[in-house]
């Protein structure tokens, strides 16, 4: 009986069963969904921020992942930032809908050196995603910049 409440209380968390994959790197050579405001820089890309805002860079097809750690990987640095500017993934599920991740936990702000950046979405068995869309999210005005944008998979048990 003991065990029964403690796994409704605690349930187990899932756990890494693998290695991470990379499944897709973009480099500058990339077309950007949003191209105002956006131009090459530091072999990635700077953005020029006038007001809070959430910016479409990539989109990702997805096929035949589940039961995984899908994560978005990239590198951001600002220059006289008022605001704070942090990644964000929307992770779309046929016959669910969108859901996000954002990486509220190490935003930038104000003017930083280059800091590697995370954010992951996990997702349960039986949730198979089609579409990652990778955006970069700003409040305030000023300039970001970002580079070695990467996803990467983890298998789950």
């Amino acid at each position: 009986m003991l065990a029964a409440l403690k796994s409704i209380l605690c349930p187990r968390r899932p756990a890494p069963c693998g290695p991470p994959e990379e499944l897709r790197q973009f480099t500058s050579g990339d077309r950007l969904l949003q191209q105002s405001g956006i131009s090459p820089a530091e072999d990635g890309w700077k953005i020029t921020v006038d007001s809070g805002a959430s910016l479409p860079l990539f989109e990702l097809p997805l096929e035949d992942i589940d039961s995984a750690v899908l994560t978005y990987h990239a590198e951001l640095k600002a220059e006289n930032l008022d605001g704070q500017a942090y990644l964000e993934m929307w992770c779309r599920l046929p016959g669910r809908g969108e859901f996000f991740s954002k990486g509220l936990n190490a935003p930038v702000t104000g003017t930083t050196d280059w800091i590697t950046c995370e954010t992951p979405f996990l997702l349960k068995e039986g949730q198979k995603p089609d579409l990652l869309k990778l955006n970069i999210a700003a409040t305030g005005k000023g300039t970001v910049f970002i580079r070695n944008i990467r996803v990467s998979k983890t298998p789950m048990a």
